[in-house]
């Protein structure tokens, strides 16, 4: 089998990316060389491939599944907001400028030529590339300069299956109205559907899907039940509200409570994820100082926005109670550079030099390139393996070491994302902290982050594997979007041609 298909997705968060993560895992199992692709990815969760390229953090995590090394070809275009209206653009892992959505579009032609080159480069590696799309294919006020929905599949004349959050309710209205909206030689490329994250009773929703395929003209190829405890590299702020799975009893007499500022900006929150899935630790994302007073370790996580959110977090309140609050904090990246005591931001903010909240002996200073890095160290004894990703340099002028940081006292900082998912390491940390804040917690000996994530890939592969028609996908793999699919109204009357 050799081709390509695209998974779209009727809205951003309808599990775009962890269906193809599930396809990705399940070809590799059928022994298909398989590579995810996301041409143009907008999102905050980013991380550094081996040869020093950042992509989206989904798109690592789909690589995973599929058994294959991350590239900046897997997303060779990244958007990181900073603002409402700017974005760092990232090209093949590097970036390139900060533009606003106007501006944007003297991009255009370059970012297409980029992706495609990228897209036609896995084709020839691989045997199946499974395309995630970005959003929604039918933001018809976007059509136009679209790199990646229907602007890909028509350059690449690919097959597109249309996911379908049934949970928030509305799915067979915006399956229909997904595939309505487009033009007719964009609805001709569209040919079935995927309706995800269900649950009840099958037999109540047959007639639903018997009657989406008459109106349509188009199969559900899948009904995908909803999996608990899914918590595999969320792609943006809206997974931070989905409930965390439950991770057990702890593994010591008491729990460790850690909150974690939701800046505006934040980034790279999946940093976190390890600290969740350890048995006895609750995570939650705090707006507000008094979601503070009883938690046991306080994060600052990464931030596209380092100068704006420390101004957020002062203006909530926050700057005062971190002053005063007894539990150890822990900031990270961006988290970090807020700890400073001051920060002299001519990239980003523009600001120039701003006051930190001095509660680490450091100061930071902007620059205009950015370090992208893999780097290795230890730390309590422990081996750690990291990334990062920072226009910031931060400079140490006492306190103790704590990675490539600095600890004073009960605060730490770091610019290292991903540490924490090394077992070791996190353990100590954990031992560390529960000290600091007397709770007699203990890290549980047997929590492996590694296998608890490879757990996850496989059960999305069962899940596409038990409940995907393997026999029609593959079809439309191999031969791409039948003959003669029907257009329906009204986009086969209002649409003039995009191309």
């Amino acid at each position: 089998m050799r081709g390509g298909l695209l998974v779209a997705g009727t809205t951003s968060d309808a599990g775009k990316s962890v269906v193809v993560a599930g396809i990705c895992r399940w070809l590799r199992r059928r022994g298909v060389r398989v590579a995810p692709f996301k041409a143009q990815n907008m999102s905050l969760n980013s991380m550094v491939t081996a040869d020093g390229a950042e992509i989206g953090r989904a798109q690592v995590m789909q690589a995973q599944a599929a058994g294959i090394e991350p590239t900046a070809h897997l997303n060779p275009i990244l958007l990181k907001p900073g603002s409402d209206r700017r974005s760092q653009v990232v090209l093949r892992g590097r970036p390139i400028g900060d533009v606003d959505a106007l501006e944007y579009y003297a991009f255009k032609d370059r970012l297409r030529d980029a992706a495609l080159e990228s897209y036609e480069e896995l084709r020839a590696a691989y045997d199946v590339v499974i395309c995630e799309g970005a959003g929604s294919p039918t933001e018809i006020n976007l059509r136009k300069g679209d790199i990646a929905n229907m602007g890909l599949a028509r350059a690449a004349n690919l097959p597109v299956l249309v996911v379908g959050d049934i949970d928030r309710g509305g799915v067979f209205a915006s399956l229909y109205g997904t595939v309505a909206l487009l033009e007719p030689a964009d609805q001709a490329l569209i040919s079935g559907f995927v309706i995800n994250k269900f649950r009840g009773a099958p037999e109540l929703l047959a007639p639903g899907v018997d009657q989406i395929t008459a109106l349509t003209g188009r199969p559900t190829l899948g009904v995908l039940p909803w999996l608990d405890g899914l918590w595999i590299d969320v792609e943006d702020s809206l997974g931070l509200d989905a409930a965390r799975p439950a991770t057990g009893a702890p593994y010591g007499a008491e729990s460790l409570r850690v909150a974690v500022l939701r800046f505006p900006r934040v980034s790279n929150f999946t940093d976190l994820d390890a600290l969740a899935l350890e048995p006895g630790v609750s995570v939650r994302f705090v707006t507000g100082p008094g979601e503070l007073a009883d938690a046991d370790l306080i994060v600052l996580p990464g931030s596209r926005a380092t100068v704006s959110d420390l101004a957020w977090l002062r203006a909530r309140g926050f700057a005062e109670a971190l002053a005063t609050a007894k539990a150890p904090i822990l900031g990270v990246c961006g988290g970090y550079q807020m700890l400073a005591e001051t920060i002299d931001d001519p990239v980003e903010s523009k600001q120039g030099t701003v006051h930190g909240l001095g509660l680490l002996p450091t100061s930071v200073r902007f620059e205009k390139d950015k370090v992208l890095a893999r780097p290795k160290g230890e730390h309590y004894g422990c081996r750690v393996r990291a990334y990062e990703i920072h226009h910031g340099r931060v400079t140490v002028h006492g306190g103790e070491p704590f990675l490539d940081g600095c600890r004073q006292g009960r605060v730490f900082g770091t610019t290292w994302h991903g540490a924490l998912e090394n077992d070791a390491f996190r353990r100590a940390f954990l031992a560390d902290v529960a000290a600091l804040s007397g709770r007699r917690f203990a890290p549980a000996p047997g929590t492996s982050f590694a296998a608890l994530r490879e757990a996850q890939l496989d059960a999305l592969g069962d899940l596409v594997a038990d409940h995907l028609d393997g026999p029609a996908f593959d079809a439309l793999v191999a031969s791409g979007a039948p003959a003669g699919l029907p257009v329906l109204p009204p986009g086969g009357a209002s649409h003039q041609p995009l191309s």
